[in-house]
């Protein structure tokens, strides 16, 4: 009775809770690295990322002047706000933007930690009240002179800014860039500099959009003949590529090297598309193979009945049926070829025209910007943006497409 149908078991309840673990420990990492790549670097030194929202405190020590006081109830009074007047002209304009005070103090030494509200005493007797909107109030017995230097914790209101990818995919920060272009430089020299992530991000898409499509199209035609085509031999060529699954690519490094030497194509673009193409044909055949054999076979007969070719059948029946099957390998194919590093490092040159991001961000950010959080977030999120983008336009499919053949 435990088992019928619509009432969950304690097994389901444990899959959905580990799937929403999952989940979480998936999202936060990535929520943190999208706000920090958008925080500067003084924010991200002081407060985590969790805390970006808030704004961060920043110190400073207001001067304030004492002219405005008024004798009251044998005390002299000053009532102000340390965000007008001279006192706020000196503050830089985001700090008067929306600002409010997080603590405040009477010795620099010590530094600002009394609480905005609460009202201290300074070693010459006058006691000083500052509210969270920056209403001051000082007395003291004797008339005040000179200035009532008062040390500040102020908080700016949050601000998030894309300088910082524009500083990684252009090596040059906002006062560097503008520079540049009064000097007549043009947008594409600031992009594809040698230091600049921009143009390793081209080289990486170079690498990766044809080195997943290619092993698509020769992998769709391949499973087809496979799963529908009856010749001598197929069985052996089925029991070849589920072998290949199994085998290292690191083993094939030095035969292709020396293949692609006596071809030519050594170093190159073309060589590397090649060498991916190979590595993915065994996964993308098994998976499309497996999709194509389940299909209905009464459209494939009835489709034969009708006079039309293999070739007809493949390209208006079966291929826009497998369709599923080819997103989800398509997905796996690019994030393997984007997040790829050795097989980049093996068959591309390593002159900076030909760097793929993994390998820029391992010699040039990690190694002179190790301590530029700021620089290495946006560059981390740039990684990531287009593997996100492309996982979620063909999530849908994937489920779908990991499943085929395991139903007969």
């Amino acid at each position: 009775m435990d088992n019928i149908a619509g009432k969950r078991t304690g097994l389901s309840l444990v899959t959905h809770l580990a799937t929403l673990v999952l989940v979480i420990v998936w999202i936060v990492p990535t929520l943190g690295l999208l706000i920090t790549s958008l925080r500067d670097q003084d924010a991200i030194s002081q407060t985590g990322w969790w805390r970006a929202l808030q704004g961060a405190p920043q110190p400073y020590v207001l001067s304030i002047p004492v002219d405005d006081q008024v004798q009251r109830d044998g005390l002299w009074v000053l009532e102000t706000n340390v965000f007008a007047g001279p006192t706020g002209e000196a503050l830089p304009d985001d700090i008067l933007d929306r600002s409010r005070v997080d603590a405040f103090g009477t010795s620099r030494l010590r530094g600002p930690t009394t609480e905005p509200g609460e009202t201290v005493e300074t070693r010459d007797g006058v006691t000083v009240t500052v509210e969270a909107n920056g209403d001051l109030r000082a007395a003291a017995p004797e008339r005040m002179t000179g200035q009532l230097v008062l040390p500040m914790a102020l908080v700016a209101p949050p601000q998030l800014t894309l300088d910082n990818y524009a500083e990684v995919l252009t090596d040059m920060n906002t006062a560097e860039r503008q520079q540049a272009r009064s000097m007549g430089q043009q947008l594409d020299d600031m992009l594809f500099s040698d230091e600049a992530l921009f143009g390793p991000f081209v080289n990486t898409m170079t690498v990766a959009i044809p080195a997943t499509v290619i092993p698509i199209v020769i992998a769709a035609f391949a499973a087809y003949a496979l799963a529908w085509m009856d010749f001598p031999g197929r069985g052996l060529l089925i029991a070849v590529v589920v072998g290949l699954l199994v085998v290292p690519l690191q083993l094939a490094f030095v035969p292709l090297t020396i293949i692609h030497g006596w071809l030519g194509i050594g170093k190159s673009f073309l060589g590397i598309w090649l060498a991916h193409t190979g590595f993915g044909l065994p996964l993308a055949v098994y998976l499309l193979r497996n999709y194509m054999v389940g299909l209905p076979r009464d459209i494939i007969e009835n489709a034969k009945v009708d006079g039309a070719t293999d070739f007809q059948i493949f390209t208006k029946i079966v291929l826009p049926l497998s369709f599923p099957a080819l997103a989800s390998f398509a997905i796996f194919q690019f994030l393997w070829t984007w997040n790829d590093l050795l097989v980049a490092s093996v068959f591309l040159p390593a002159d900076t025209d030909s760097t793929v991001m993994t390998r820029f961000v391992v010699t040039n950010l990690l190694g002179s910007r190790g301590g530029e959080w700021h620089i290495l977030a946006a560059a981390a999120f740039v990684m990531i943006a287009v593997p996100l983008l492309v996982f979620f336009a063909m999530q849908k499919y994937l489920v779908r497409g990991m499943l085929a053949g395991s139903v007969k």
